[in-house]
């Protein structure tokens, strides 16, 4: 059967003004769409700091206007262009490169990529689980697989979460409970405690305890290993209060891009630094981390309390939310 794309659908964008950024429900129609392989009809998107960003005049993210946020999408394949590896049907996914930031993303109700940008949707994820988890779940799944790899296993010691009731965060304390760490979450939401202990965490602390700078080069060896979703002062003082050998792994930079700190850490504990990027992360790291999302990282609080659903229709006040820091585990945004 011939599928044929209606002459318009719902969309939400972004357009830049006079200095600033005018965004909410629109239109949009197939020949705006721009060039790919791999037409999908979006079922689910999520709401991350990036979409937040992408729809400031000062965001420093999107590269055109107008355009359709939304840098991560789960859904149907509609149509292909010469794709071997998926048909018509398939249910896939797809975050990062490009996707609602330098070409139109996920807020509508059909999306057109490069067919580079597919991953097949992993078994047994439905297509609202995937992107509860989404690209901020994503992020945090590659940091325990990335610390992982780097030598931490369950009873090492604790391991700390830091901006824990982001969605990162969140995520990263409902996975690293479920694969038997001991979890500290970090948070300014003294109210959250009671949330991120259903998630698994073991222990709440305040993020004051991190965000301020002593001036030591060393501090009291207190984690195994440290998932930071926040960089700045907070960043340094968790390399700085690592075990001897163990590592951070760092995604944010809410707190701020400077990082006060020293190189003892890394000489004197051996405290190894890692990066974590999942916009350009190549395609075999990528469908492996997404199998671990479907199986043994899928995190705690999937189809509770970890996700709040909306519609495009509530996409202003969710981005207006967690661009204030005032968002509590993770955003999906129904489209289908």
């Amino acid at each position: 059967m011939t599928f044929t794309m209606p002459s318009s659908f719902p969309a939400f964008m972004a357009t830049k003004t006079d200095g600033a950024v005018v965004r909410g429900l629109s239109t949009l129609s197939a020949d705006q769409l721009p060039v790919g392989e791999v037409t999908v009809k979006v079922h689910w998107s999520s709401v991350n700091y990036k979409d937040a960003l992408a729809t400031l005049a000062d965001g420093g993210v999107a590269r055109i206007s107008p355009l359709v946020a939304g840098v991560d999408l789960a859904g149907e394949v509609v149509a292909v262009d010469g794709v071997a590896f998926c048909q018509v049907g398939d249910l896939v996914l797809a975050h990062g490169y490009d996707i609602g930031t330098g070409r139109h993303g996920a807020y509508a109700e059909y999306c057109r990529l490069p067919a580079s940008y597919v991953v097949a949707l992993p078994h047994p994820l439905t297509a609202r689980q995937a992107m509860a988890i989404g690209t901020a779940g994503f992020t945090a799944a590659q940091s325990v697989h990335a610390l992982e790899r780097h030598g931490l296993r369950a009873g090492d010691g604790p391991v700390l979460v830091t901006g824990a009731t982001g969605g990162v965060g969140s995520t990263a304390v409902g996975m690293l409970s479920r694969r038997g760490y001991t979890v500290v979450a970090s948070t300014g939401k003294a109210t959250e405690e009671a949330f991120l202990r259903e998630l698994g965490a073991s222990n709440v602390i305040d993020r004051a305890e991190l965000a301020t700078d002593d001036g030591r080069p060393l501090g009291k060896e207190r984690w195994a290993a440290v998932v930071d979703c926040v960089g700045g002062t907070t960043l340094a003082t968790a390399i700085k209060t690592t075990k001897y050998g163990g590592a951070v792994a760092a995604s944010g930079l809410t707190g701020g891009t400077a990082l006060p700190t020293s190189v003892f850490p890394f000489i004197l504990r051996g405290v190894a630094l890692l990066g974590i990027d999942s916009v350009q992360l190549d395609m075999e790291q990528r469908c492996e981390i997404w199998r671990r999302c479907a199986t043994d990282l899928q995190p705690v609080g999937l189809d509770g309390d970890l996700v709040v659903e909306i519609g495009l229709d509530g996409l202003e006040e969710a981005l207006t939310t967690i661009r204030a820091g005032g968002a509590r585990g993770r955003y999906v945004v129904r489209l289908a």
